[in-house]
């Protein structure tokens, strides 16, 4: 349902004095600092751990070691079952200990009480009643998009593609999930996951996406609330799910969160309305947001985020 309530400004902007707003952001500064320093010190930890790999032309470092977060074992190894289910993407290994002792867990048409059951790829494992397989060479890229780039695998123009910064990173054929357009920026997530990426963009599922809208002009407070409210465009009416002023001192600054995926929908709904969109930034896609990515960087998605994913949607 459509938020109209003014109170959505505390979304993204909640009422606090200046004092309080300028220590809040030392703090967050603060926070922010140190987990951009152990998240650098971890991979730095990482490589050290590794022997030097292929060298990432965007990092500078060997590639992480989840680069395929999860590749399917040889075909002659065997593991737990409980590990087999989160290797398969059911949900974690606890998860996945609790369902086979529930008894909803068959291999070969047998039931297994067991989570430590020794299961091979080549056995038939079901999950109430649904089979369920390893993923093979799955992966899952998640980048923070600059401007001037194109969403595309390939184009005739020979224009800079979103491919041309994270196409070494794999040697798997991955794809964009979604769109967007050349000079929008921010979160953007690639998988060569079929099922995953058709779920992402499925419109029933109501993918929420939030944006960081600069505007030409301050929104004024009657645009705000037919923006609200829902603007007729040509390909039928648009409305947002929340929208804010990003920063209460420039009202160029707006928050809007949104699940439709109609193309272009944030700039022409502004436009409609008589703006023009200087910058637009999506912060937030699906969960996943752009947080220790610098712009034009990218980094791969932990099995705990995969997982979220496939579990993500309506309502989520």
């Amino acid at each position: 349902m459509k938020k109209k309530s003014t109170d959505n400004f505390s979304k993204f902007a909640p009422k606090k004095s200046n004092a309080a707003i300028k220590e809040q952001f030392k703090q967050e500064k603060r926070k922010y600092k140190k987990e951009k320093e152990e998240f650098f010190d971890k991979k730095k930890a990482e490589t050290r751990a590794h022997r030097p790999g292929t060298q990432s032309r965007e990092t500078g470092r060997s590639a992480p070691p989840i680069q395929i977060s999860h590749s399917r074992p040889e075909t002659s190894d065997k593991m737990p079952l409980n590990k087999f289910m989160a290797h398969a993407g059911i949900c974690g290994r606890r998860e996945a200990a609790d369902i086979v002792k529930k008894g909803l867990v068959k291999v070969n048409g047998e039931p297994v009480l067991e989570p430590g059951y020794k299961v091979s790829p080549k056995d038939e494992v079901r999950v109430n009643g649904k089979k369920i397989f390893l993923a093979k060479n799955l992966v899952y890229i998640l980048l923070n998009k600059p401007k001037d780039y194109i969403t595309t695998t390939d184009d005739p123009q020979g224009r800079k593609t979103v491919l041309d910064i994270i196409g070494r990173a794999t040697s798997e054929r991955v794809y964009p999930v979604g769109r967007l357009d050349r000079n929008t920026s921010g979160v953007l997530l690639f998988t060569n996951d079929g099922e995953l990426a058709q779920k992402l963009t499925h419109p029933s599922n109501e993918i929420k996406k939030v944006y960081h809208v600069t505007l030409n002009k301050p929104l004024e407070k009657k645009d705000f609330e037919k923006i609200l409210s829902g603007v007729m465009l040509e390909d039928g009416l648009a409305s947002v799910d929340v929208l804010a002023y990003a920063d209460m001192k420039d009202k160029t600054q707006i928050g809007v969160e949104i699940h439709s995926g109609r193309n272009r929908i944030v700039r022409r709904l502004f436009e409609a309305m008589g703006y023009d969109v200087r910058n637009l930034d999506r912060v937030i896609f699906a969960g996943l947001t752009k947080k220790n990515i610098e712009r034009g960087k990218f980094r791969f998605l932990s099995e705990k985020e995969v997982r979220d994913l496939k579990h993500f949607g309506k309502g989520k």
